[in-house]
């Protein structure tokens, strides 16, 4: 930037040409803060250089009087006329919209058959939506789709209503996930009333993803049980398993082990029976065996690996085992430094996630308290 501020005209010169220089707190040197081009008609070139000012506060170009010849003349000036017509195509839908939604309530409001008021009145809060959503104004979208599913109502659509508050959902996703679980709730409970449970199931694992976006892991374990439990009555094993895990993990995360270690066991037993799910037992068992290592029983540890060699005798010939009983003799012994080490090889070969390192550094930080502990005492 000194370089190119050194070889610009005299400041009188800079002046008339619109080009204002200003020093700069941080750096000894001055910069340029604004650049004016509506002095006169200029033919030239926008150069990738510009994108280097970066404490440029103003860039003035009045296209009536300044002609840029870009050397990508073709692309820049097709992306800058589509940029205006799109922005240009989303006000007239949000125009559009609003229109509609009027029509909608002066329908609801007028005089007439009470079915047929609420059945014009959907179809004119479903154009609007549309077009609110072709106008990327998300809130309005949902708050009209929110009327459309309270005139699916009066008219006793569940089913219509429910996809209403589907679609008003979709649309607060992009703004609000508080308001996106209000709305996929009210649609749960209107699929359930009308039978539907797999939709019912598919949403409620919806709204413990967004709680689990939210950071709100107890929530999020609540319709993830909720969502288990409807795919598990509609006979959709795999969803179920999906769900149950998430709920295992969040109670591992949250301290709550032996419900984690309950549900990757109930899993693990379920999946030896299913050639499609088989190979994932292995996986199962590691993550028990770890919540087990949290808990920091002992004894607890050496009977869940007996009992998950009962259980999968295949189970005992694996890495996973393996890290596991290496684990476990580390832990027995109060000896951090293997603990270490085992860990570190395994993870060399089959690379730890988050929520695994999570844990073992919980088991780490216990064995290392009981190491201080006991040179406190020597």
């Amino acid at each position: 930037m000194a370089a190119l501020i050194s070889v610009l005209p005299s400041p009188t010169i800079l002046d008339k040409v619109g080009i204002l220089l200003c020093s700069d707190a941080q750096q000894p040197f001055l910069t340029i803060a604004n650049i004016d081009l509506n002095r006169g008609d200029i033919v030239g070139y926008l150069l990738e250089e510009l994108g280097l000012l970066t404490n440029l506060a103003l860039f003035h170009i009045n296209r009536a009087s300044f002609v840029a010849l870009w050397r990508e003349s073709t692309r820049a000036s097709c992306y800058c006329s589509s940029l205006i017509s799109a922005i240009d195509q989303m006000e007239k839908q949000i125009v559009k919209g609003e229109e509609l939604e009027k029509k909608a309530d002066k329908k609801i409001s007028s005089w007439g058959l009470f079915g047929s008021r609420y059945e014009d009145a959907a179809e004119f809060y479903q154009r609007a939506a549309n077009s609110f959503k072709l106008a990327k104004s998300w809130d309005r979208a949902a708050l009209v789709n929110i009327k459309l599913a309270n005139c699916h109502l009066k008219l006793d659509s569940k089913q219509e209503a429910a996809s209403a508050y589907v679609d008003a959902a979709n649309c607060y996703k992009k703004t609000s996930n508080k308001q996106a679980i209000a709305c996929l709730d009210q649609a749960v409970n209107l699929f359930l009333e009308n039978g539907r449970l797999n939709m019912a199931a598919r949403y409620s694992k919806n709204i413990g993803e967004l709680y689990e976006q939210e950071q709100n892991f107890e929530m999020a374990i609540v319709y993830f049980e909720r969502s288990a439990d409807l795919f598990q009555s509609e006979e959709v094993t795999t969803s179920s398993n999906q769900c149950k895990q998430k709920v295992a993990l969040f109670s591992a995360q949250m301290g709550k082990y032996p419900k984690a270690i309950e549900i990757y066991e109930e899993i693990a037993r379920h999946s030896l029976n299913n050639n499609l799910l088989k190979y994932g037992v292995r996986g199962h068992l590691l993550n028990a065996g770890l919540c087990q290592l949290c808990k920091g029983d002992v004894v607890a540890i050496h009977n869940a690996l007996e009992r998950y060699q009962d259980l999968d005798p295949t189970f005992s010939r694996t890495r996973e085992y393996k890290l596991l009983a290496d684990l476990a003799a580390a832990v027995d012994e109060e000896d951090v430094a293997t603990f270490t080490a085992v860990v570190k090889e395994f993870d060399s070969m089959t690379p730890l996630d988050t929520w695994k390192t999570t844990l073992l550094l919980r088991v780490k930080e216990t064995l290392k308290a009981k190491e201080l502990e006991e040179d406190d005492l020597t």
